[in-house]
């Protein structure tokens, strides 16, 4: 499942560029495990024009990259986190983009702890994904056996 809004991120260190994991510039990116203070001042340091009007509008790569994150953890439209910093001014915005996104990633990071603490249910979790992978495996190996066979059947 891909939503629409949020499905291109940009790079926090070139807003020109997709937003990657394997960035030389640490900045560029969040990972979904980082703590908040790095989430925060990975946002703060994100490259955005010389204007200071949180407003969506061509050639405002930058902030437009940093309201369509704000959008993506918020919901809000593009019109509602204009309203919402209306007088403020770019700093308000990326701290406020910095802690939507590391409240939105706090319940992963806080599961992900919680399996690494926990080998047996990590292991049971492993355990069934590879069962279910088998299913669908299974399932579509005898789909193709079966065209196959009605291929060579038609073929003579």
């Amino acid at each position: 499942y891909m939503p629409k809004t949020g499905a291109k991120i940009c790079s926090l260190a070139d807003p020109s560029q997709k937003m990657s994991k394997s960035a030389e510039n640490p900045n560029a990116c969040v990972l979904m495990l980082d703590p908040k203070d790095d989430i925060i001042r990975k946002f703060k340091r994100a490259v955005t024009d010389s204007d200071t009007v949180v407003r969506y509008a061509e050639g405002k790569d930058g902030i437009n990259n940093l309201m369509t994150i704000y959008r993506a953890f918020t919901g809000k439209s593009y019109e509602e986190i204009e309203k919402e910093f209306d007088g403020k001014g770019y700093g308000d915005f990326k701290l406020a983009v910095g802690e939507a996104c590391a409240d939105g990633l706090r319940p992963i990071q806080e599961k992900f702890a919680l399996l690494l603490k926990n080998k047996d249910e990590l292991e049971k979790i492993m355990v069934q994904g590879s069962e279910r992978k088998k299913k669908k495996t299974k399932k579509a190996r005898s789909e193709v056996h079966r065209k196959e066979r009605f291929y060579q059947v038609g073929k003579k």
